[in-house]
């Protein structure tokens, strides 16, 4: 590393705290502040990358500026043993020119080899209860931060469906649904009253077959009769 002033960006919080409930997609956002006159650019990187939706997971903060990044946990099925997680998280960042732009970014800006300045700030996943957030405890999880193998997280994470918290959006949703609804019994019912009246043409044939050939009956025994 360089031994130029370290913490290029301003981190908060120190810590990434989730009130876990399970079978929820929960987040919480990372505040990144730029107080140099130059140009950082950052990369995130975590030791869960399939668990854990970053957006975005690489920018640039300009200069005596901030950057907001989302984490999303993606929903659990079964919590921790005593609530205690350990996944870390790396903020990676580097001093760029000002001409580079975010797709520009690559993991080579962040080595000590490219010569740029740069730095690491490693973070640590904590579970609180929703209601009420409970302590850190900075003990064994700490020391162990340096020997986890960090990696690119992703961006891709299933949306669930949600209900629009906009009454109107929510009228007309309905609205919608109703009015598809309707569409798909209309078209039954017409379906049904096609084969209905089909059906009653066929009998109406019949019927007049029938008519025809008792007629023709009668007026043979007619004819047979006023012979004799």
């Amino acid at each position: 590393m360089s031994s130029e002033p370290r913490e290029l960006l301003g981190i908060d919080p120190n810590e990434l705290r989730f009130a876990f409930e399970l079978q929820k997609q929960i987040s919480c956002s990372l505040h990144l502040t730029n107080r140099t006159d130059q140009y950082i650019a950052f990369k995130v990187k975590t030791t869960s990358p399939k668990k854990y939706c970053v957006r975005p997971n690489n920018g640039i903060v300009a200069p005596r500026s901030t950057f907001d990044v989302l984490v999303t946990m993606q929903a659990q099925r079964e919590a921790p043993p005593d609530m205690q997680c350990r996944d870390k998280f790396l903020v990676q960042s580097a001093v760029v020119s000002q001409d580079i732009a975010p797709k520009d970014i690559n993991g080579d800006m962040f080595t000590k080899e490219s010569g740029n300045v740069v730095d690491e700030v490693k973070l640590q996943v904590v579970y609180a209860p929703p209601s009420k957030p409970t302590s850190v405890n900075e003990g064994s999880d700490q020391e162990s931060l340096g020997s986890w193998s960090y990696q690119e997280t992703t961006r891709e994470l299933a949306e669930p469906e949600t209900i629009p918290s906009d009454p109107l959006a929510l009228i007309l949703k309905l609205m919608k649904e109703e009015k598809n609804f309707a569409v798909q019994e209309n078209n039954k019912l017409r379906e049904e009253l096609r084969l209905l009246r089909r059906e009653i043409s066929r009998q109406n044939v019949g019927f007049s077959l029938f008519f025809v050939l008792v007629a023709a009956i009668l007026g043979v025994l007619l004819g047979f009769f006023m012979k004799r």
